[in-house]
């Protein structure tokens, strides 16, 4: 049976970002790496890794009165999560609609564009076998 992935809040995002790159890790050394990009209280920091534990996002063992935090799904799983998400969202599930509207929005280099002709040529192939 397939995981049904818990929903992350932008702020929560930063939090996973941090233990995805590194995990586990203490709250106090999370705090110290969300330093330098966030004015956040260590509260505000010790209650999204509460938020994230109950949304079974993270996990954490408990070694004497110190937890150690490690995220239990995977930053790809939540990345397609959240594609699928904005998807069914804004363009009630339309793929065509949404890459258009980036790409007459989004200035795009000639690289780019031949990487993007590469992928959809790629998702032509695989429709075909």
């Amino acid at each position: 049976m397939k995981r049904k992935m818990p929903k992350i809040a932008e702020s929560e995002w930063r939090i996973m970002k941090v233990l995805w790159k590194e995990s586990p890790l203490t709250a106090r050394e999370i705090i110290d790496r969300l330093k330098d990009t966030s004015q956040w209280n260590p509260r505000t920091v010790k209650t999204f890794l509460n938020r994230l534990v109950k949304k079974t996002a993270l996990g954490f063992n408990r070694e004497g009165r110190i937890y150690l935090y490690f995220p239990i799904v995977s930053e790809a799983d939540c990345a397609r999560a959240e594609r699928h998400s904005f998807l069914n969202k804004v363009y009630n599930g339309a793929f065509q609609p949404m890459l258009a509207a980036f790409i007459e929005e989004q200035a795009a280099s000639a690289e780019e564009i031949e990487e993007l002709k590469r992928i959809l040529d790629k998702g032509k192939k695989n429709l075909v076998q």
